[in-house]
Order: C-alpha cells, then sequence, then structure tokens
C-alpha cells in the first residue's frame, strides 16, 4: 500500500508536469511592423473543425494612425474575413476544410506610417498531447481507486490550465493596450513640444522684427 501511495503522488506530479508544459504550448503571439506600402501574410494549419480564435491590434502608428486592414483566407484563396482600416477586432473562425489558413495585415493604404500590430492566436479543438490513457500500463493496478485520483487529478489540471490560458489571455490584451495608449501619449506630447517651439520661433521673430 504504501508503495502504490508513492506512484501515485509520483504521477500526480507527473500529470501536473505534462499539463504545465502543454499550457506553455497552446498560444501563440506575435509583435510584427508592417511598412508603409507592404501587405504581411502568416500562416497557420487548421485541421477541420478546429476553431481559430484571433485577437489583434495596433500598438504604434506614427502620426495618430492607429489602424490597419486585415483579411483571413482560407486553403483555397477565398476570404473568409475581410476588415478595412480597424485598430483592433477580434474573431472566431472553425475550420471547414484542413490546410494553412492565411492571415495578412495590409499597410498599403499608407505612404509614410509602419504599424506596429500585436497580434495573439489560439487553437481550440485540438488533440491535447499529454493525455494520457489512465486504462493502459499507467494505472497502479489492481488498485483501481488510484486510477480514479488519478483521473481526477486530469480533470483538475485541464480546469486550472483552461482558467491560466483565459488569464493569459486578458493580461496580453491589456498589456498591448497599455503599450498603444503610451505609444498615443508619447506621440501627443512629441507633437505638442514641437508646435510649442515653432510658436516660440515665430513669435520670437515677430517680436524681433517690431
Amino acid at each position: 500500500m504504501e508503495i502504490v501511495c508513492c506512484f501515485s503522488n509520483k504521477m500526480f506530479f507527473f500529470v501536473f508536469f505534462l499539463n504545465l508544459l502543454y499550457l506553455v504550448s497552446m498560444e501563440k503571439e506575435m509583435t510584427v511592423s508592417i511598412e508603409p506600402g507592404r501587405k504581411e501574410c502568416f500562416f497557420q494549419y487548421l485541421k477541420t473543425e478546429q476553431v481559430l480564435e484571433l485577437d489583434y491590434q495596433v500598438i504604434d502608428g506614427g502620426q495618430g494612425e492607429i489602424d490597419i486592414s486585415f483579411e483571413l483566407l482560407s486553403p483555397v484563396g477565398r476570404s473568409l474575413v475581410a476588415e478595412y482600416k480597424k485598430p483592433d477586432s477580434s474573431h472566431r473562425i472553425a475550420a471547414e476544410e484542413d490546410g494553412d489558413y492565411q492571415l495578412c495585415w495590409d499597410n498599403t493604404f499608407s505612404r509614410f506610417n509602419s504599424k506596429t500590430v500585436f497580434f495573439e492566436i489560439a487553437i481550440d479543438g485540438e488533440e491535447d498531447p499529454w493525455d494520457l490513457d489512465i486504462d493502459g500500463d499507467v494505472a497502479p493496478s489492481p488498485e483501481d481507486i488510484y486510477e480514479t485520483q488519478i483521473l481526477n487529478m486530469q480533470d483538475t489540471m485541464q480546469r486550472v490550465r483552461l482558467h491560466l490560458n483565459k488569464i493569459r489571455h486578458l493580461q496580453d490584451q491589456q498589456r498591448a493596450f497599455e503599450a498603444r495608449d503610451r505609444n498615443i501619449a508619447e506621440s501627443n506630447f512629441t507633437r505638442v513640444n514641437v508646435w510649442s517651439f515653432f510658436q516660440i520661433v515665430v513669435m520670437g521673430c515677430v517680436g524681433f522684427l517690431q
């Protein structure tokens, strides 16, 4: 009995560790700079019935242009989402076919300002690589009670993982909004200083001429 208890404790930490590893790999996020007059595309492979969750926002644009165009294309090139000059957006798309889905951000309408875009994608419906088959050799036979305990541990870890993913997603969004607000404030501060200096110079010149 003591040996079985020891095995159960080790199994708990093993399942916990594997779920933490999977937590790190579930979501993808990236910050990219899109030059004026350019269009940048990224690809994400999806299987049928998997769900792609996408959040993006422009965190810096220069001269107050905090917007960009976006398009999501299916593997055969069919447009699933098309947006023009938006500062941020969220989408949830269910894949109808296997293949590489194309996510494109378009800054061709801007001639001078590059755009910094933060985006995050998550895929629902993925097979969990850490989903252990407890009915196999892992179960501490013949004590079925410990098999049930391990299954309960797995369920608990799954719920914890989902909650942590949600927290991480909200924190990433908050960080991106904060970065955008800071960039806007710094841009306004620079613009006010430049115009103030220009007005002081003009007033000085007028006073000197008078």
